[in-house]
């Protein structure tokens, strides 16, 4: 079944990790034997071939930098001006890729719609995988005078926070609220069409980012606290936020989110028995508190800074996605829910958010 990742991280492990995802998956892990730079060397479970063997033909792609200040212990940059820089090169690797043939950026409804009845039309072996171009913390944004370049690249979706203190939001790990120019991001935000991303945000950033928002928003990788409690995972108040706006929710396949006491660096995928049929509860948990599957997807966040040691222990590769499909199923899930929980969903909130 064609499917829909909401949360890829392809141009950081480019980029940082040094990955060629055009190879095949054995030959990047090949590469990476004896290496220790990461800790998820030779685990990664993403490449190009992989998706379009799971069917995995678009996927929202990240621009990540996070701007780290003196004190901070986190990786990152020291100035946004650097940080801008290195999304500018995430930015060159995928226009290098759609001139390759390998991927094709996706910028406004038309294109949307042209792309998916490509793949789901029996799509050519080789069919470019297609991208919506996302910004994963805001850090990297210097100024809002930014917001206009960073538009006309094909940006279409901010997330103000990821993890840590930020210059706009603080995210996970952290506390607080938006920052003066967090809160003037968000209304900046809203003249262009951004969506917003409410992935990352801390609870008190949370409330107040939708207390000046009614445009598009989403959760692109996003858990449920009610089974995993930890500030990452959303509570059954900020979920029902999400879905009376319609929102769509990407459930994640970072092990910590998934199953609950994780220590990471520690606790293993077979330790707790986390499998991929894990995420069936989290989107149970969504749909109850909905009354409907009509705000559940993936959004996978596979290698995004991690591998097969922190994700199901039977998941080897993105292609394995292709599992929740029969264990939906399984569950009782009607074909026109599976569907709209693979793909479905998260093409109606994309054609209903991008400029036509």
């Amino acid at each position: 079944m064609f499917l829909v990742d909401g949360h890829l991280d392809l141009s950081m492990n480019a980029l940082e990790w040094n990955r060629d995802l055009t190879l095949p998956l054995a030959d990047v892990r090949r590469w990476e034997l004896g290496k220790s730079d990461k800790v998820d060397r030779a685990k990664g479970v993403c490449t190009f071939p992989e998706m379009r063997r799971g069917q995995i033909g678009l996927c929202i792609a990240t621009q990540i930098a996070r701007y780290v200040a003196e004190g901070n212990s986190l990786p990152g940059w020291h100035a946004p001006e650097i940080a801008w820089a290195q999304t500018q090169g995430q930015l060159a690797y995928y226009r290098a890729m759609e001139r390759a043939g390998e991927m094709k950026q996706i910028v406004d409804r038309a294109g949307l719609l042209q792309h998916v009845e490509l793949w789901q039309n029996n799509p050519p072996a080789d069919a470019p995988i297609g991208y919506v171009l996302t910004l994963e913390g805001a850090d990297s944004i210097v100024d809002l005078s930014y917001l206009e370049m960073a538009w006309a690249s094909g940006l279409r979706c901010i997330g103000p926070a990821h993890y840590g203190p930020g210059r706009y939001s603080p995210g996970t790990g952290a506390e607080g609220g938006l920052t003066i120019a967090g809160r003037e991001l968000v209304k900046e935000m809203g003249r262009y069409g951004f969506c917003l991303d409410a992935t990352h945000l801390t609870d008190d950033a949370f409330w107040e980012a939708l207390s000046l928002w009614s445009g598009p928003v989403w959760a692109s990788h996003q858990n449920c606290r009610a089974l995993v409690p930890h500030q990452r995972q959303f509570s059954d108040e900020q979920l029902k936020e999400l879905i009376r706006r319609d929102a769509v929710i990407g459930g994640a396949f970072d092990a910590w989110m998934m199953v609950p006491n994780w220590i990471r660096g520690k606790t293993t995928p077979q330790e707790t028995g986390c499998k991929i049929e894990t995420i069936a509860l989290h989107i149970d948990h969504v749909c109850q508190l909905a009354g409907t599957a009509r705000h559940c997807a993936i959004g996978s966040d596979l290698d995004g800074g991690y591998g097969t040691e922190q994700t199901a222990m039977d998941l080897d590769s993105i292609a394995d996605l292709q599992q929740i499909a029969p264990i939906l199923e399984k569950r009782g899930y009607s074909q026109p829910d599976i569907a709209g929980i693979m793909h479905g969903n998260w093409i109606r909130k994309l054609a209903d958010s991008l400029p036509k």
